[in-house]
């Protein structure tokens, strides 16, 4: 058995095709594409096709399963609207059998037509499938390009207590931060530098992958995403954009200055993910985090070390790409069970 899972989110569509056997894994591929759908939903099919086309042919695939998030993004007038387009356009795609990942489990065609919010950003259900396979009780990390989800998982089952977005902002198990597309002045007042403290430009001057650029944290194989300015994603680039974020540029600041910068910055950001996990620690009592995704070691192993949290990597059990696509792979073994 062949399985496809797709992760379709608002920036990037991530995809693991599985070989099953008997329900036991024998094999994982991966891949992912950056699809902003806030201005090209319409190519969703052929960026589906495209990728299950670099790893083997279509017809290869014995079933299809889905997780989204791209139901936010502005081009649709609610998440209902988000999530019933992101099914059409996948039912017309696909000939095989397709199944979504909802808050209650997999869903078909029919079922999410009937209620289509449990299937909105509910790919943190797929990979606590994932997160299980390490520790029945604790608690995972997953920052991707844009998102930090932090889920609880007590016996083997997650145990959210909020089970959308919205109510997911408000529990701390949904920090809306990330590796990539995080706009620095979304979580900056200030930025300490040579002593001084600036206050920063609320524009959209630099992101986060400009800083995990300079800080040599991420490659420019990484820096998938459109930059800020349209220029390139070399460090120099990259520096560039960090210093308009004080109003300044690189003639009134060195690469030095723009390093120092670049290592205050990615403390607040692993503050504001530890903010987020303390509420979910504290209102768990669980001591054990999993990290996965992009930012697995970048950013929440060190906002777990700075809560003084037992700390396990899904690395232990899935290479460094397959951790990035996480929720797609979830999503594929989700799919699997479903079947059987």
């Amino acid at each position: 058995m062949k399985i496809a899972g797709f992760d379709i989110g608002g920036a990037n569509t991530d995809l693991a095709v599985i070989d099953f056997e008997n329900g036991e894994i024998k094999n994982i591929e991966v891949d992912f594409a950056y699809l902003p759908m806030w201005s090209n939903n319409d190519d969703l099919s052929r960026v589906l096709v495209e990728l299950i086309e670099k790893i083997c042919p279509v017809l290869q695939i014995d079933a299809v399963g889905i997780s989204m998030t791209a139901e936010l993004v502005d081009a649709y007038d609610t998440k209902k609207d988000g999530v019933l387009d992101v099914v059409k356009k996948c039912e017309e795609t696909f000939t095989c059998p397709i199944a979504y990942v909802g808050v209650d489990g997999m869903l078909s065609k029919d079922e999410i037509e009937e209620s289509p919010l449990k299937a909105a950003a509910a790919n943190w259900i797929a990979t606590a499938q994932i997160a299980t396979l390490i520790s029945d009780n604790c608690i995972f990390i997953d920052t991707g390009s844009t998102t930090t989800d932090i889920i609880p998982i007590k016996e083997g089952k997650e145990c959210a207590v909020g089970k959308s977005d919205f109510t997911r902002s408000a529990t701390g198990e949904l920090v809306y931060t990330g590796t990539l597309r995080t706009n620095l002045a979304s979580f900056l007042d200030k930025v300490e530098l040579n002593g001084k403290e600036y206050r920063v430009a609320s524009e959209l001057f630099a992101q986060t992958a400009d800083v995990y650029m300079v800080l040599d944290l991420i490659g420019e194989e990484d820096y998938i995403c459109d930059t800020f300015d349209g220029e390139g994603k070399s460090k120099v680039d990259c520096a560039r954009r960090i210093a308009r974020v004080v109003c300044a540029d690189l003639e009134m600041l060195s690469m030095e200055d723009i390093v120092e910068m670049s290592k205050y910055i990615h403390q607040k950001q692993v503050e504001q993910i530890a903010d987020g996990l303390k509420q979910v620690v504290e209102t768990q009592n669980l001591d054990l985090i999993v990290t996965t995704g992009l930012g697995k070691d970048i950013l929440d192993r060190p906002a777990a070390e700075l809560l003084g949290l037992k700390v396990k990597s899904m690395g232990d059990i899935l290479t460094d790409d397959e951790c990035t696509v996480a929720p797609a792979v979830g999503t594929a073994v989700m799919m699997d069970k479903y079947l059987n």
